[in-house]
């Protein structure tokens, strides 16, 4: 096929929209949290009535939110999603579960992997144990990220200011819950820096206890979450830290050390 054949291929293939619905995602930053569509329109230099059907239809999508307030938008749990599944395509979740299998059936907890959506945690892997008050959820199940060990383990792990935004994020989602969720949060925060993990003693759910510790990648900071738990009738305080915690950094270790070997 020659050059002219090629490009007129290619021209056919490539579609407007969907490159400038693209184009409007890269132009949030770090330093660019919120952003309205006349900015967006400047950015990218597309026409400002068509930047507002494309913000629309991302919001609609779940790829932008809507602040009413500022009257600006910001990423939505759609792109944390989409940067989840390439990381689960990276093969993290492959390396770790034979340990997390392991774990599982040494304590009889369940053990998982959660990603960001909103101001929840998605379960994207899921290990089980065996015995009768193992939890019994399943990949796609949420938890509250202010609440769950798997959620605080999350922030923990993040930068002060990515931490932040998630804070936000919460308060949006539950004003008057908020108080409550940030004293836990500090609570957390401490024994990350105490203990490497979190806890969360039947906070967010009476029957569940669990512990969490995120997986933080050294050569971009991303942060991929664990936890192990169970019911709370026979998980202490004392067990979770002085038994699951430490072993769920074991595992969180062993895992980030066949990563970087693989990378070497």
């Amino acid at each position: 096929m020659g050059k002219e054949a090629q490009s007129a291929e290619k021209d056919r293939n490539f579609v407007t929209a969907l490159a400038r619905g693209l184009e409007i995602l890269r132009c949030f930053g770090p330093s660019d949290d919120y952003l309205g569509n006349a900015e967006l329109a400047k950015r990218t230099n597309i026409p400002r009535p068509t930047v507002s059907r494309m913000t629309a239809t991302l919001t609609q999508l779940g790829y932008l939110r809507y602040v009413e307030r500022l009257e600006k938008y910001r990423l939505g749990p759609g792109v944390l999603d989409l940067g989840y599944r390439y990381l689960a395509g990276e093969g993290v979740r492959d390396i770790a579960r034979p340990f997390m299998q392991d774990l599982a059936d040494a304590t009889d907890c369940m053990v998982a992997i959660a990603a960001p959506n909103g101001p929840w945690m998605s379960y994207i892997q899921v290990c089980q144990g065996s015995g009768p008050l193992v939890l019994r959820l399943t990949v796609g199940s949420r938890v509250p990220m202010a609440g769950s060990a798997v959620g605080r383990a999350y922030l923990a792990g993040l930068s002060e200011e990515d931490r932040a935004t998630h804070h936000r994020l919460i308060r949006e989602h539950d004003p008057d819950g908020w108080p409550e969720w940030e004293k836990g949060l500090e609570r957390a925060y401490r024994e990350y820096e105490e203990y490497g993990f979190c806890t969360s003693d039947g906070e967010w759910n009476r029957d569940i206890s669990a512990v969490g510790v995120p997986l933080v990648l050294d050569n971009d900071s991303t942060v991929i979450p664990f936890n192990c738990g169970g019911s709370s009738l026979r998980l202490s305080r004392r067990i979770l830290v002085e038994n699951l915690g430490p072993r769920l950094k074991e595992l969180v270790g062993q895992v980030k050390e066949m990563l970087q070997g693989r990378d070497v």
